[in-house]
């Protein structure tokens, strides 16, 4: 076992032998072989011995923290700086606002097409021809991404899109369980945000791995401006993920009809939510899924991963999670002049295949 995920609130994790132990209370509830582990996440309130630590470190295991919402919170992986002249590289490229301006366009474009692919595929599923003027809308926006390379009117172009695709996700959800009135996060507040927001997380994770692991700061990007401990490359390369990879696991677990209301917490908090005005106390009940309920997401968000399909780059048939590795590697020989530009995913024609 590549990954692990630890769940369960308030367990402690212990190490014995060669083996990771999860503790509750007074009994072992699961372990891991630390042989076989290259990833450990921690979702929630969970505390870990010095020994722990100090053989994840030693083994050099990522470990990483969530929030029980499944927000990022930090991430303990052992930097060897092998990779300096990448890194420079990559400084001396996205310091020029021409090239961080088409990495922007490249980013934005692939992202609001996936999303007018999506609407208009589910138009002709579910018969709403609104689907489909949506949808030929967000791809309007794209070919306007794809000429554009000031990063401002990316910026706004993007939020544009992400408006008009999120305004039309209720018709996606065809269960009548469930509601979706518009996005919302930091807290999420609803069942269906929740995932949403789980998902982007394990997805930009994914992204900031396969980052770290060609050489590349994660830290500097071109669409998310620089900002105090976010990885903004890793969130600029997640963008053209987050659709096909993410909102359609989403979408399946609740049109299939696995999850249902009850196997979410409403927990109450007094806080400054997106959208509130600053200075003004506003109660939110932020939402999480219930432990049971993430681990199936977490199995069936795993077997999606490992899913194969055939890179239109390269022709050879590649795993999810390779295919987001190839694209960070992409990344990389264009910024070290092995490739003439960067190229988003083409998830349109993984569809019409």
């Amino acid at each position: 076992m590549k990954r692990f995920y630890v769940l369960e609130q308030g367990c402690y994790i212990r190490k014995n032998g060669y083996v990771l132990q999860i503790w509750q209370g007074d009994k072992v509830i699961d372990e891991v072989s630390l042989e076989r582990l290259e990833q450990l996440t921690i979702v929630g309130r969970a505390s870990l011995s010095g020994a722990v630590l100090d053989e994840l470190v030693r083994r050099r295991i990522e470990t990483v923290l969530l929030t029980p919402e499944g927000r990022f919170r930090a991430r303990i992986v052992v930097d060897e700086h092998k990779h300096v002249e990448r890194r420079m590289r990559q400084y001396l490229m996205l310091s020029d606002p021409l090239v961080s301006g088409e990495l922007a366009s490249a980013i934005v474009e692939s992202k609001l097409k996936s999303y007018g692919q999506i609407l208009i595929r589910r138009s002709w599923k579910n018969n709403l021809p609104i689907l489909r003027k949506k949808g030929l809308q967000l791809k309007s926006l794209a070919s306007i991404a794809s000429r554009e390379r000031n990063i401002d009117m990316l910026r706004g172009i993007e939020g544009m899109g992400s408006k008009l695709y999120f305004d039309c996700f209720k018709h996606l959800i065809t269960s009548r369980d469930f509601f979706f009135e518009g996005r919302n996060r930091r807290p999420p507040l609803d069942p269906v945000n929740a995932m949403l927001s789980f998902v982007y997380t394990l997805l930009t994770n994914e992204v900031l791995t396969a980052v770290q692991s060609v050489g590349l700061d994660p830290y500097l990007g071109a669409l998310h401006a620089v900002e105090y401990g976010r990885p903004s490359l890793a969130c600029d390369l997640v963008e053209e993920w987050r659709c096909f990879m993410g909102d359609r696991l989403v979408l399946t677990f609740i049109n299939k009809q696995i999850v249902r209301p009850d196997d979410f917490i409403y927990r109450a908090e007094v806080s400054h939510g997106e959208g509130s005005e600053k200075g003004k106390d506003d109660i939110f009940r932020p939402v999480e899924m219930k432990p049971k309920v993430m681990r199936a997401f977490i199995e069936s968000y795993e077997r999606w991963m490992a899913q194969s399909i055939v890179n239109p780059f390269t022709g050879e048939h590649q795993s999810y999670r390779a295919l987001i590795y190839n694209q960070a590697q992409r990344l990389l020989k264009w910024f070290l002049g092995k490739e003439e530009r960067f190229e988003g995913f083409p998830w349109d024609k993984i569809l019409r295949g």
